[in-house]
């Protein structure tokens, strides 16, 4: 396997609607590569084209132009599908069916037969902690437990790479807690995971990667400490009221704000700047106690780069 578990080079998908006169671009030269052995998630509001992307990495749909690569495999090559886990999103069971005979019937599918896949059903009902509901119709299942038991059969053939579609979606805080565990845990036994996702907090919380998607653009892509940072703006602590004392000679030009926890916020051009404010406090007898740059939360950066690019659309 490469570096890169997934990697996509201008991938277009453009859907056509009465006979071909409306065209709908769901993807647009989309370029991003997802390192194997990390948890990558993609964020971006109803309808940005999170799902497209995945239905075309898996050869549900067929992409418009571009390519894609899994595992070092084009995405032509089917047989690179026996190394992927996928948990689609408001995926339906057989209500009929328990939940031992759903991984049973998905079991199967994937080439799983006998004592081992028996076993499998109860190694993943035991990591998902449905052991008990093993044989309760999955009619009798909350929408939580449904969320579990799909994230079981997304990893029922011990998948290389695994594409959840809200895997948390209508799982209770503690469930999301055992789900973010379990993901934590696969990725330390070298697995990735590509994660879509609308819960922000959850993704800032265990991804090592984010892409933000917007109307089948890729708008930004990096850390989450990389997308949050306000480049800008720093927190500053000095002990007593050093700064209080100097004179607005000394302090004039500087945009420091003092904020309601007793920190300093202050706002610079760029690092030059930021570095002569510091060694002018300093000079003037202001004892720095704690410096740090100011972040906002990913929910904050993910709403203010949506906004920016429906401006820019509306332009």
């Amino acid at each position: 396997m490469s570096l890169n578990a997934i990697e996509t080079a201008n991938l277009t998908k453009v859907y056509s609607s009465s006979f071909g006169k409306k065209k709908v671009e769901a993807l647009t030269n989309l370029n991003l590569n997802v390192a194997g052995g990390t948890i990558f998630g993609l964020l971006g509001p109803n309808g940005a084209g999170k799902t497209t992307l995945i239905k075309l990495l898996l050869s549900i749909i067929f992409p418009t132009s571009g390519t894609a690569k899994i595992l070092n495999e084009n995405i032509s090559n089917y047989h690179v599908k026996k190394r992927i886990g996928y948990l689609p999103e408001n995926h339906k069971y057989p209500a009929y069916l328990t939940g031992n005979e759903v991984l049973q019937f998905f079991g199967k599918l994937s080439d799983l037969d006998g004592d081992y896949l028996t076993k499998r059903i109860d190694e993943l009902l035991a990591l998902v902690k449905l052991s008990q509901w093993k044989k309760t119709k999955v009619k009798n299942y909350s929408k939580g437990m449904m969320q579990r038991l799909g994230l079981a059969q997304a990893l029922l053939n011990d998948p290389e790479l695994i594409f959840l579609d809200e895997p948390t979606d209508g799982v209770d805080p503690i469930g999301r807690k055992e789900i973010r565990d379990i993901l934590l845990e696969l990725k330390s036994k070298g697995k990735t995971i590509f994660l879509n996702s609308h819960l922000l907090s959850e993704v800032e919380l265990i991804t090592d990667r984010v892409g933000i998607l917007n109307k089948g653009k890729l708008l930004k892509e990096g850390t989450v400490s990389e997308l949050t940072e306000k480049k800008e703006e720093y927190k500053i602590s000095v002990e007593g009221d050093g700064i209080d004392k100097l004179s607005p000679d000394i302090l004039n030009g500087i945009n420091l704000t003092k904020m309601q926890n007793g920190f300093y916020s202050l706002r610079v051009v760029d690092t030059k700047e930021l570095n002569k404010i510091l060694d002018l406090l300093r000079n003037n007898g202001v004892v720095i106690k704690e410096f740090s740059q100011q972040k906002n939360t990913l929910e904050e950066m993910f709403i203010s780069l949506i906004e920016e690019a429906e401006k820019e659309n509306v332009k």
